[in-house]
């Protein structure tokens, strides 16, 4: 029966209620729901469930494609549109705002300010309030800003770095000859031996030591601008080079000279080869414009002070010590005052409101200056999130994407406070989240489910929180209910420590630690005590140099970023307990649709071999890189193994269509021919690993790979689905199964960041049993974590602190759990609650 009241006249009389009917996005099974308006609404359910399809992909897609037919055709094409939701209707929906963790493309020039607008705030009041010096006329708040012409530094254009090269860079190992080539950054084929023979006619000695060269002959040779022609002798030493000369002998050719640095700075900006411009970057290092010495403004700007400080300084300020500095001026009198103490008292008192909800909700120790790339998704959101909060916008659907990732519990009660208040100004709150604090704070849940991909997509609840215990099917209803997984009776020992000393980085002054190997090991702490600069930064650098492997750097690094250094810190014992170093991060497997779990995992290599023997393929001499959508042999000629098209429309988001000649498949109709047991290459790769289990269960080698991805919870994951769709902790859990499937040798290093980024407590459980495994075959994981559930199963806890920023960077406590939940800290009153269930 329809609960629904209608006027006499027949239109629909609006109850306070979103009542969404048929939506069958992703893996929906054409749902039908009423959430409340004007509450906090929580959706839970297992990974994958389908949560995130309703909030985002059904409610906040619809919301936002009606308010997009309000807006100019031109205007509509600068929002990044969601796809058209599959629903039937949506009624009672507000206007909606997303506050997902993406963070969009990543740019040094967006910052904690510019997300913020406090450097806005902070432009105007320098404009208007600020000290000038005697003579210098007033500037405009534009030119305050290093995003301006009229303010950006005339030689860094507002970067405040620029590359350069030193001889340190361009000549690591100087005790080689340049014949031996000792100028590294010089080309290493053809070119860089006839610039050698080159100086050899220009006479200097190619078979000295670089270093017994004299100063004024290293510094010509590497960084002059002039550009001699000169006769080469191919392969002449220097004298045979000056005897050729004097009897002018036939040169092999004629050769233009080209010094080091000129070579390396010309390569970098003009080549269009990409692995040129990587191959001249190594050589390059990024330090601060001279000029402006990194603040990236223009000297005029910097000569104004308010405060005694000048902006750059202004922003370099933690905002908890930028609101200290605006609190005299918000309690200024202003009768019979200047206009500039007005203006002041009004910016500040503005200033200062905004800063007291990024202060509550635990960001007191950025500051304004901190670019975005640097932020993690959690302080990115709830950065965002501080903006909404003080905008007092009424009546708006906020959709937010797990708040609580990257939380503390201490920092979680101050996110539910920040949430209460928009709430309370007459919006609603839609979230989607696993945290149990959350869950239990909501006015009404909707548990989608009962389990993932297929197997989810139903709603089981949609009500109070209260009533959610009724319902058998509920993942969530359990662990609401019931006491968590028993946690362990006996502790392991570590069997050694990397004995960690002096490490000066970020907030860490000096910090000494030992950190315990053999064992489960859980770094905790608030947001911004010093975890990752401790552990995925210092560490993991520290490690990956003793064992003699480079980082990866992150596809979305910008070369000119201002790089943290550790400014002191060495491992002194230990690091002969370690063989080998496995991080497990958040960062995408792929940033192309090409990349997905199959070939991430090498699951694909053995099914394309399975493939390659079956008798139509060997009587076809198919081999295994025909079933490849990256070898021409066997793909679809129309989309080049993409399995889809990109249909551009004027005014509207691009519409990506099924491929019309391979309707998706990627591969040309000869090679889907080839099948085993009725399925072709590409009925496999659209397989959840659930299915594909129980399809190769009679294949050890694909079996038992396929049973560590589905034992860490991602049995509901197709084999093909792209890369690009998966969530960052979906793609931690794939790069863990890849080092699962792989065999235990023992004397690894596991470190991982919060690996329980996305989790539902049930998988959250998954994984424990998963990192136990890998400490039971000899191996030592350290995990930077917030979860409880995770840190109450470690064998041994540091917890840093006691807050953030310049309050933290210090060891509270280090010991086992039940020691570290007496030492008292912010941790510990939480531990110890999980303790005692």
């Amino acid at each position: 029966m329809d609960d629904r009241s209608r006027h006499p006249d027949g239109l629909m009389q609006d109850d306070g209620f979103v009542r969404v009917r048929g939506a069958r996005e992703h893996n929906l099974r054409d749902v039908d729901v009423s959430i409340p308006r004007n509450a906090l609404v929580v959706f839970t359910g297992v990974s994958g469930s389908g949560k995130s399809s309703l909030a985002f992909g059904t409610i906040y897609a619809e919301a936002q494609r009606r308010y997009l037919e309000s807006v100019s055709p031109y205007a509509r094409r600068l929002f990044h549109q969601m796809q058209i939701p599959e629903v039937d209707d949506i009624e009672g929906l507000p206007p909606a705002v997303a506050l997902q963790q993406q963070r969009g493309a990543p740019t040094t020039r967006s910052s904690v300010g510019s997300v913020t607008t406090i450097s806005n705030l902070l432009r105007m009041l320098y404009s208007r309030a600020g000290d000038y010096p005697r003579g210098q006329p007033m500037l405009y708040a534009e030119s305050f800003s290093p995003n301006t012409p009229e303010g950006a530094c005339p030689t860094c254009h507002g970067i405040g770095r620029m590359l350069d090269v030193t001889e340190k860079s361009m000549v690591p190992d100087d005790t080689r000859t340049i014949r031996e080539r000792a100028i590294a950054a010089w080309p290493s084929a053809w070119q860089g031996q006839n610039l050698r023979d080159i100086l050899t006619t220009l006479g200097y000695d190619v078979d000295k030591p670089w270093r017994e060269l004299p100063r004024k002959d290293r510094d010509w040779i590497l960084f002059t601008e002039e550009q001699p022609t000169v006769p080469v002798y191919a392969g002449y030493d220097l004298a045979e080079a000056k005897r050729a000369l004097r009897r002018k002998e036939e040169p092999s050719y004629q050769g233009t000279f080209t010094g080091a640095k000129r070579y390396v700075m010309q390569t970098f900006a003009k080549s269009e080869s990409a692995m040129m411009k990587r191959r001249v970057a190594q050589f390059m290092i990024t330090q601060d414009c001279p000029t402006c010495h990194g603040t990236r403004l223009k000297p005029e700007a910097l000569k104004v002070k308010f405060a005694g400080l000048d902006i750059a300084e202004m922003s370099h300020l933690p905002l908890k010590k930028l609101q200290e500095v605006m609190k005299p001026f918000t309690k200024a009198s202003t009768d019979g005052a200047s206009e500039k103490t007005i203006v002041a008292r009004r910016i500040c008192e503005d200033l200062s409101a905004r800063l007291a909800v990024l202060l509550d909700l635990g960001l007191g120790y950025l500051a304004c200056e901190r670019s975005t790339p640097t932020l993690s998704p959690g302080e990115l959101q709830r950065l965002r999130l501080a903006t909404q909060v003080r905008s007092n916008l009424f009546g708006v659907v906020y959709v937010l994407d797990e708040p609580s990732a990257g939380l503390h519990p201490a920092d979680t009660e101050a996110l539910l406070r920040a949430l209460d208040r928009l709430k309370h100004a007459g919006n609603s709150i839609f979230v989607v989240e696993h945290e149990i604090e959350v869950i239990k704070h909501a006015d009404w849940l909707v548990d989608v489910g009962p389990d993932a991909g297929e197997g989810g997509g139903n709603i089981l609840y949609s009500g109070p929180p209260s009533g959610l215990g009724q319902v058998a099917q509920s993942r969530t209803a359990h662990y609401l209910a019931h006491p968590r997984k028993p946690l362990p009776m006996v502790r392991r020992q570590p069997k050694a420590h990397l004995k960690v000393r002096g490490v000066t980085r970020n907030n860490l002054r000096g910090l000494d630690v030992d950190i315990p190997l053999g064992v489960l090991a859980s770094v905790t702490g608030v947001s911004g005590s010093g975890k990752s600069s401790l552990i995925s930064q210092f560490l993991v650098d520290a490690m990956a140099e003793h064992l003699g492997h480079a980082r990866a750097a992150d596809a979305d690094d910008d070369s000119l970023a201002p790089t943290v250094e550790t400014l002191g810190g060495e491992i002194v014992a230990g690091l002969d307990q370690v063989d080998r170093l496995v991080v497990v991060d958040q960062r995408p497997i792929g940033r192309t649709p090409r990349s997905n779990l199959a070939t991430y995992t090498g699951l694909f290599d053995h099914v394309r071999k399975l493939f390659a023997v079956t008798p139509q393929a060997k009587s076809r001499r198919y081999d295994a890189g025909r079933f490849s959508f990256n070898v021409a042999k066997g793909r679809c000629s129309t989309c080049e193994g993409e399995g889809f098209v990109c249909v551009e429309l004027l005014f509207l988001p691009s519409v990506y269509a099924p491929c019309p000649t391979c309707k998706g498949a990627r591969y040309n109709d000869k090679t889907l021919e080839v099948k085993i047991r009725g399925k072709s290459i590409a009925d496999v790769l659209a397989m959840r690993v659930d299915e594909a289990f129980e399809f190769f269960h009679e294949d050890p080698t694909l079996n038992r790979s396929l049973s560590v991805v589905r034992e860490v919870g991602l049995g509901y994951i197709r084999l093909g689905q792209s890369a690009t769709e998966l969530s960052g902790g979906e793609a931690q859990r794939i790069k863990l199964a890849t080092e699962l499937m792989r065999p235990q040798r023992g004397h690894t290093l596991y470190v991982l960041d919060e690996p329980t980024t996305g989790l539902h407590p049930r998988d959250v459980e998954r994984l424990i049993a998963q990192l136990e495994r890998i400490v039971d075959a000899g191996n030592s994981v350290v995990v930077v974590e917030h979860d409880m559930d995770v840190v109450s199963h470690s064998d041994w806890i540091i917890d840093l602190g006691p807050g953030a920023g310049e309050e933290g960077g210090r060891i509270v406590s280090s010991g086992t759990p039940r020691e570290v939940a007496a030492a008292g800290g912010k941790t510990a009153g939480y531990l110890a609650r999980r303790l005692k269930q």
